[in-house]
């Protein structure tokens, strides 16, 4: 195992210590228990926003707290959920009275640690809402998770319930926003390498060089099926075609189009898979008129990538375009 860590069993504390250096003018990082806010606290009279999950997936969740995203995100250790004890905290210090919607990605462990803290929330007063993620189309039940798990559609889910927060909709229907844009955003994934887990010290699953894993999960699992080594357009072939069947897109509709990067991707691979994907939705009459490219829910060291689009319509586009100032996402 060769990365760029000291000790094993230090990497998350010593990320989010660099974390925390790099962008204090937008987040601060609390230890002891472990959580990241916005600098400058709550917003008076605002929903808060709050979602985390394991490390490794970074920029996910720290990347997205900022104006017009998440208030606060609570990481766990490498692939493993935060506590109750980490997160309920972290829901008191995004409530600036107007109650929290927090953002869960459809995992056994992230679901019932949210519950369970959101619980110990409501004791002090705060209301609390909670919307799960579960965009992979890949499988219904894996090692993590019962029913689909929730990837890379996380990111449109934060952007748009963010702005909905930012401009003022009440708690109640940033959290219908936030299931508007679950019930229409669909994700699917594939990995060239398996990742390596720090602590563990060797690769996640084996898989030979002339093999690609489709519909891989976000924690180094095994997906779907395992093919053999083919050009990118076959590839991304098979990543947009469930996503699109399984939303039922047709003629005419507008889609955002994420393609997005499991951590050891080149920029230019990624830029590769947007063009055959772009071009496959123009196959279909479909209009891409949001995109984005990069790595922003990632697997550790994984090559790979993924493919997300979401069905959009005049508001959702509109909350998509609106200010957005975090360490990974801005405009």
């Amino acid at each position: 195992m060769k990365k760029l860590i000291n000790d094993p069993q230090d990497v998350v504390v010593e990320t989010l210590e660099g974390f925390a250096l790099a962008h204090a003018d937008l987040v601060q990082v609390h230890t002891d228990p472990a959580y990241v806010t916005r600098t400058g606290g709550a917003v008076p009279g605002k929903v808060g926003l709050v979602s985390g999950g394991g490390s490794g997936h970074e920029p996910l969740h720290a990347g997205f707290v900022g104006v017009g995203m998440l208030d606060a995100a609570v990481p766990g250790a490498v692939f493993t959920s935060p506590t109750p004890d980490q997160i309920a905290p972290a829901i008191a210090a995004a409530d600036g009275g107007a109650g929290v919607l927090t953002i869960v990605k459809n995992y056994t462990g992230d679901v019932l640690n949210f519950e369970t803290a959101a619980e110990l929330a409501e004791v002090e007063g705060i209301t609390v809402r909670q919307v799960l993620v579960n965009d992979d189309v890949a499988v219904e039940d894996s090692l993590y998770t019962a029913g689909r798990r929730g990837v890379a559609g996380t990111v449109a889910v934060e952007k748009i319930a963010g702005a909905a927060a930012e401009r003022g909709d009440d708690l109640d229907a940033v959290a219908a926003l936030a299931r508007r844009v679950v019930d229409n955003v669909r994700s699917m994934g594939l990995a060239l390498t398996a990742c390596t887990v720090p602590h563990v010290g060797r690769p996640s699953f084996d898989l030979g060089d002339d093999e690609i894993e489709i519909g891989i999960g976000i924690h180094g699992e095994p997906g779907r099926h395992r093919v053999g080594l083919e050009p990118a357009d076959a590839l991304t072939e098979k990543l947009l075609t469930p996503v699109v069947e399984d939303l039922g897109l047709t003629g005419g509709e507008q889609v955002l189009l994420l393609v997005n990067g499991m951590g050891g991707t080149p920029a230019s691979e990624l830029y590769v898979v947007y063009r055959r994907a772009r071009a496959l939705l123009a196959e279909r009459g479909i209009e891409v008129t949001r995109s984005l490219v990069g790595n922003y829910v990632t697997s550790l060291e994984m090559q790979g990538a993924s493919v997300t689009v979401l069905r959009l319509d005049d508001e959702l586009t509109a909350l998509w375009d609106a200010p957005v100032h975090t360490a990974a996402l801005r405009w």
